[in-house]
């Protein structure tokens, strides 16, 4: 009964820092298009070293993982659980790298005029950090229905990409001097639309768990 304890105890300690991992990489999130709209490349080098605490997190979660398996040898819903949190905190780093990338834009860009107001990427960015919200919200919970919810968003941001890229695509063909800038906009878009797919794979792993069927909701 004792052994029982102290498995479930380490089960919900990972929920605990899958859940403390997508907050981490959400605010990373945040901060790196706050940086591109503003144009503040302090911000820009702070999601950059911050990205360091991500990786960390994700490497303890999996060594966790590891030793569980290893050690307590789970079977059926257990056995599902350490599986999708493991694979879950690997999306959510790769999602931190790509906050990384929308950061490093910045950059690239650095005092450069925007060549258009921001307000596609910022819509972008907010939907995937609300889709993150409630993705890692549903593993905690074990919500099928609220990571079905989440995955559904994907549709949107998907969308708003495809009127990115025109919109920017058009800008380069009238003005080839923006093309430059132009580029490194059609990226951070590119990253946006990524991380919500991360976003879906996140929920995919959520009703693993909970039915123990794959579905592709990508």
């Amino acid at each position: 009964m004792a052994t029982r304890h102290l498995f479930d105890q380490a089960l919900e300690d990972l929920n605990e820092e899958i859940f403390r991992l997508g907050e981490m990489v959400n605010s990373q999130i945040k901060d790196a298009m706050t940086a591109l709209d503003k144009q503040d490349l302090e911000l820009a080098n702070h999601v950059i070293t911050g990205d360091l605490k991500v990786n960390e997190l994700q490497a303890k979660i999996e060594e966790k993982c590891t030793l569980l398996i290893a050690t307590q040898q789970p079977f059926a819903k257990d056995l599902r659980k350490i599986v999708a949190y493991f694979k879950i905190s690997i999306n959510l780093e790769r999602m931190g790298d790509l906050a990384v990338d929308l950061a490093k834009i910045s950059l690239r860009i650095g005092g450069e005029k925007l060549i258009k107001p921001l307000i596609d990427l910022p819509r972008m960015a907010e939907l995937v950090r609300e889709m993150s919200l409630q993705g890692i919200t549903a593993c905690k919970d074990e919500n099928a229905e609220e990571a079905q919810a989440m995955a559904a968003k994907d549709d949107i941001v998907d969308h708003l990409y495809n009127q990115i890229f025109s919109e920017l695509m058009l800008l380069m063909i009238e003005d080839p001097k923006k093309i430059n800038q132009a580029a490194y906009l059609l990226f951070a878009g590119r990253h946006l639309e990524r991380i919500g797919d991360y976003c879906t794979n996140i929920s995919e792993e959520v009703l693993y768990v909970v039915t123990g069927k794959r579905t592709d909701l990508n």
